[in-house]
């Protein structure tokens, strides 16, 4: 077994017996002998310390589990993404995207076009087996016509389109310069498989461009055969529409590929993005644990426009300067107007570990869809702040919970504009919660609007008439 492999495999029966030398792919399935190629070739061009294979979900998915060299998990289509990260932030890596055909021709077309037409010196194995393996044999894009699957039980016919051709597709672009589709149903295949794999990331290696195996790929699982029909199978009808050979080679190329050194200085870093070199004053003398002892979620929400996103950004950017961990995750919706979009926030005293949340804390809700769909959720002990102009009949909090009406767009009416109604609300959680000190909040926005420094006053006093407003109550 070539040394690129571990030596047992953790996956199975905590690495014992015959199953911690055995992988998760069903018997006659390809990808271990994809899977084997390409550790030759890594062996082969001794790149074994440099090398990180992408592998994103599908039967790829437990990739990690038998190549010893560096190894990221993308989310579903996305390994080019990744693998373009991987390669600018260390040039000298040799980056693998490995993938299947519901993963790249599906979900990831874009990354895979998008990524090839950029020509970064990148190696994609792409397995093709014609059929949505993982997930339990659902019609994928590369299905043939005719061909039975879950979801296409009478054949794909003319009304679910034509099977994708990814190597012609990805040949016809301008970036890469090694488009090839190879096959495994013979010794004669499998040998110009090896070759082609081994050729692409040797084109890696001199830094020439980017490169494309697609590898067709027996499945007997959900084609109901054997594993002998199933190449039979592969040989006899799959390659008589995805046609074996090389579709593009510009192999002849002079190297290209040497970017400068990925730069990891803070203080650069902070003046590409915009963001302050000096520290901001703390105010708070520690985590606000009356709210949670380590870790606050909180959710806000309202219909496009009510700015509920950037009220969560101001407030994980207020929980940054005083050096604690925080995150905003926006789920925008729909609507541009009406319905409810939300933002999550998480405020840790070390690192935040999950950003979502379902069960927030505290709830600051813009309108009376938001306040329906998200009151419930709010933890017992928690705290509801919503817009009283907006929502004249709230319905009542869960147990537990204390509920703040205050009208925030009523506030900013007075003021004279509107859209400052989400800073007149991050008056009232300051009041409501006392989460951080008045001069966190006023920080924040005055770097929010440092370019914009004639609606600072403004803010400043939308956000302290939500403050009022609260005490009043």
């Amino acid at each position: 077994m070539s040394t690129v492999f571990y030596d047992k495999f953790e996956r199975h029966s905590h690495a014992e017996g015959l199953k911690g030398r055995s992988t998760h792919y069903c018997p006659g399935c390809g990808h271990g002998l994809a899977h084997k190629y390409l550790a030759s070739a890594i062996e082969t061009l001794g790149i074994q310390d440099r090398t990180v294979i992408v592998s994103p979900v599908g039967c790829s998915v437990f990739l990690y589990y038998y190549f010893d060299v560096g190894n990221t998990q993308a989310a579903h289509g996305r390994a080019p993404a990744v693998a373009i990260g991987h390669k600018l932030a260390n040039p000298d890596s040799i980056v693998v995207s490995y993938q299947g055909d519901g993963d790249l021709a599906s979900i990831g077309l874009a990354e895979i076009v998008s990524t090839a037409q950029m020509g970064l010196p990148i190696t994609v194995i792409f397995i093709n087996n014609a059929i949505y393996g993982m997930t339990g044999g659902q019609m994928a894009p590369t299905t043939l016509m005719g061909q039975e699957s879950a979801t296409s039980p009478y054949g794909r016919n003319q009304y679910m389109g034509q099977p994708m051709k990814m190597a012609e597709l990805i040949s016809a672009l301008d970036g890469p310069i090694y488009v090839e589709r190879v096959a495994l149903f013979d010794a004669k295949q499998r040998n110009r498989a090896e070759k082609a794999i081994l050729k692409a990331l040797k084109l890696q290696v001199e830094n020439k461009g980017f490169a494309f195996i697609e590898v067709l790929s027996e499945c007997p699982l959900h084609l109901k055969m054997t594993p002998e029909e199933a190449e039979k199978w592969v040989k006899e009808t799959m390659s008589q529409v995805f046609p074996l050979g090389v579709k593009k080679d510009l192999t002849e190329t002079e190297a290209w590929f040497n970017p400068p050194a990925a730069i990891f200085d803070p203080g650069m870093v902070m003046t590409v993005i915009g963001g302050e070199n000096q520290a901001p004053k703390r105010n708070c003398t520690s985590f606000p644990a009356h709210i949670a002892p380590n870790d606050i979620s909180l959710k806000l929400a309202g219909a496009g426009g009510d700015g509920a996103q950037t009220a969560a950004m101001l407030i994980a950017q207020a929980a940054v300067n005083e050096g604690f961990d925080a995150t905003h995750i926006p789920s925008y919706g729909p609507e541009s107007r009406g319905g409810t979009s939300y933002a999550d926030v998480h405020i840790a005293v070390g690192e935040v570990l999950s950003p979502a949340s379902p069960r927030p804390n505290i709830l600051v809700a813009f309108n009376a869809p938001s306040l329906a769909k998200f009151g419930p959720q709010v933890k017992s002990g928690g705290t509801i702040v919503y817009d009283s102009s907006t929502i004249s009949e709230p319905p009542p909090a869960p147990a537990g919970v204390k509920q703040f009406g205050v009208p925030f767009t009523g506030i900013a009416l007075t003021l004279g504009k509107p859209v400052v109604k989400n800073v007149v609300a991050l008056g009232a959680l300051q009041a409501v919660t006392n989460i951080f000190p008045t001069d966190t909040f006023l920080t924040a926005i005055r770097q929010a609007l440092k370019e914009k420094a004639k609606v600072i006053p403004l803010n400043e006093e939308a956000f302290a008439r939500g403050q009022k407003a609260v005490a009043k109550q």
